[in-house]
């Protein structure tokens, strides 16, 4: 009968829960226990008595054993669990005998029968258990015989027919045992319904919190990818255009000290707005490169400094819808910071062209030079090149790109706009 707590015991390490179902049960089998034990030991009157001998060691061997079988349920086959139902039954006859009562079986040692079969048998083995548990009582009813002598006169003269007040008494006890049988199954049955719910809820919330670490340690890992892209596409563009006016100055510096000093000055203003990038993406990021200003804005400033520099003029066209969301703006406007920063500083290209196309339902940006080109098979591993693709692939988006030696470079990124407004 103590199998119950052995349960709530073992299940503690994975139920933080002060009142345990399965507490309840094990206050029930007591209940029924000590019921028994009261009405198997209760002096009957002397009219009443059965003629069977009391047998106090035969009750209290078979009393103690059913007791102590609550401790460890079988949980192996088949026939260990039927076997162990089996010396149950007899248990509680050997405990009617004993207690003098005659060949039959205890109500309440029966109920305890059909709370340890829920734990060890399916549903039906359950129901198979429950029937045979009601047969026994119908058994044990049938086998107990009152005297006429017990009733009063004035009963039998008045019915004068005592075999259908008995009838009449027996099947009022088979319905009251077949409603407590009933309860007994569905009280039980709430109970480990209860007892599962709070388990899956327990894994649900296992499963929720090792999600939580997860889904955590994905964004912080973006977080830093797009941290690292910022720095990259910012002041690695920054110094970039610082490097070739430093380069610039140095080619004039014999030949036209004016303009060697020119590029000299527009070099450290560019070191003071390096300084205040470097603080501005401390401080923020750049989550907005485009401070409030539209993408084709953005791209015609972007040409602008590239044409001081390069001395090229890029070919830029925009056509299509211009509404599109903040975020594709942003990942385009990157993208093509990028891809002229690799253009001004590898590729030694006359002619650039940038094409951005918008419909309603993709939006489609090229940006192509005829410079010496490389081998994309070994130049893929470059961190522009790749910071490009991530940023891409994040909106779920297509990123392609072509060049061969002395070839020039064809950069293309196709967004679905489904998939970036969702």
């Amino acid at each position: 009968m103590i199998i119950y707590m052995n349960i709530a015991l073992k299940l503690k390490r994975n139920i933080k829960l002060e009142q345990h179902p399965l507490r309840l049960l094990l206050y029930l089998e007591w209940i029924l226990f000590g019921i028994s034990i009261i009405v198997m030991n209760f002096p009957p009157r002397d009219d009443l008595r059965s003629p069977h001998p009391v047998n106090p060691i035969l009750l209290l061997l078979s009393i103690t054993i059913f007791g102590l079988m609550g401790l460890r349920l079988p949980n192996g086959n088949r026939l260990s669990k039927l076997i162990y139902t089996l010396v149950q039954f007899l248990l509680i006859l050997f405990a009617n005998i004993g207690a003098g009562i005659g060949t039959g079986f205890s109500p309440g040692l029966l109920l305890i029968l059909v709370i340890r079969s829920i734990l060890i048998f399916q549903v039906p083995g359950i129901l198979l258990v429950a029937c045979l548990v009601w047969i026994c009582f119908i058994f044990t009813l049938n086998t107990i015989t009152i005297s006429t002598d017990a009733l009063p006169a004035s009963v039998a003269l008045r019915e004068g027919n005592i075999h259908n007040i008995i009838w009449i008494v027996k099947l009022n006890f088979v319905m009251l045992f077949s409603l407590v049988l009933i309860f007994v199954l569905l009280l039980v049955n709430a109970l480990f319904a209860e007892l599962q719910s709070r388990q899956q809820l327990v894994l649900a919330h296992e499963r929720l919190r090792e999600y939580a670490l997860r889904i955590e340690d994905q964004a912080t890992l973006q977080e830093r990818n797009r941290i690292s892209r910022e720095i990259h596409d910012a002041l690695g563009h920054s110094l970039t255009v610082q490097s070739i006016q430093l380069e610039n100055a140095l080619v004039y510096l014999d030949s036209n000290l004016e303009k060697a000093k020119g590029f000299l000055l527009e070099a450290r203003q560019l070191s003071a707005s390096i300084l205040q990038e470097v603080r501005y993406s401390v401080a923020t990021l750049r989550s907005d490169p485009l401070q409030g200003k539209s993408l084709d804005a953005a791209i015609k400033l972007l040409i602008i400094d590239f044409q001081s520099r390069m001395q090229i003029t890029p070919n830029y066209s925009l056509r299509g819808i211009l509404s599109t969301p903040h975020e594709l703006n942003r990942t385009i406007y990157r993208i093509v910071q990028e891809a002229l920063t690799n253009i001004s500083k590898h590729s030694k290209a006359t002619e650039v062209k940038i094409d951005i196309q918008a419909t309603k339902d993709s939006f489609c940006l090229r940006v192509e030079d005829n410079g010496i080109g490389f081998d994309t098979k070994q130049n893929t591993t470059g961190f522009g090149i790749k910071g490009m693709r991530e940023r891409t692939f994040d909106l779920g988006g297509q990123f392609y790109i072509t060049s061969k030696p002395q070839g020039g470079c064809h950069i293309m990124a196709l967004f679905p706009l489904s998939r970036v407004e969702s």
